[in-house]
This record gives C-alpha cells, structure tokens and sequence, in this order.
C-alpha cells in the first residue's frame, strides 16, 4: 500500500528532459547542458530520481536521489549522491507547486529551489558559504516531461 504522503510525489513520476542553463561552471554566458532525469517508485514509499547531463565538452555527468519520508517526524528527506562519490543528505518540502531541498552542513549550505507543474519543473541550485546569510546561484535547471 502506497504511503499517502509520498503519494503526493506521484506526478514527479515519468521520463523528463533536463536543461542546466546560466551555471557558473559554464565557460560561455548563455550555454546550456541537457540530458534525461527520470523518477520511478521503489516499492511503495520511495522515489529514485536519476540524471545525465551530457557535458559539453566535459565529460557527461550523473547523479541520484532517493525521495522519502520519516513518517515519525512528519518530513521528507532526500539522499543525493553523483558522480563524483558526493553523499548527501537534504531537508525536503513538497506541496505540489514548490518543492525545496536544503541542507546546512558545516562545508557549506545548499538549496535547491523548484515550481512544479504538470508537465515541467524549473529550479534553480543555490550554495552558500556563510551559514545561509547570503546565497549564489550555482545554476538554472528545467525539466520537462517527455
């Protein structure tokens, strides 16, 4: 039987194409990287999301996140990791038109910061290196349904 809370994630469920535009690792202004996500259920109370971002000249680049909930302490978390071995762990909030992920880890912080719709989502990453006084944005990122 499906958990009810992480039944509200349903929609994210589904191929999608993924544009990163106006990062800051990005040499030209106005260059794009693009590639697939996808979210799928894993069993009845987690969502594994996966992405590949072709990398321009770089090399192409993955990462993963595991969607889920304490139900005890009434939130959602999310598990990160990519490529390049990075473990994380994100606070998570979903009320079917924003979705938020953050963490305040003592490397820095983090946010990821999305609208969601139907058939598209559009975010951004942010980092911070002051304890979230002030905040970057590391890059743009839509996906769209396939």
């Amino acid at each position: 039987m499906r958990n009810t809370e992480m039944a509200r994630l349903g929609g994210l469920v589904g191929a999608w194409t993924t544009t990163i535009s106006n990062a800051v690792f990005l040499d030209t202004s106005g260059a794009e990287m693009s590639g697939t996500t996808t979210v799928e259920w894993l069993g009845e109370s987690l969502l594994v999301v996966r992405s590949e971002i072709e990398g321009g000249d770089g090399p192409r680049s993955e990462m993963g996140l595991v969607l889920g909930r304490s139900d005890a302490n009434d939130r959602f978390v999310a598990l990160y990791q990519d490529g390049r071995g990075v473990c994380r762990e994100f606070a998570m909030t979903f009320d079917g038109g924003r979705w938020t992920l953050i963490r305040e880890d003592p490397d820095f912080h983090q946010r990821f910061v999305a609208e969601v719709e139907q058939d598209r989502i559009v975010g951004r990453w942010e980092a911070s290196e002051d304890r979230g006084t002030s905040w970057r944005k590391d890059f743009d990122i839509t996906f769209d349904r396939v």
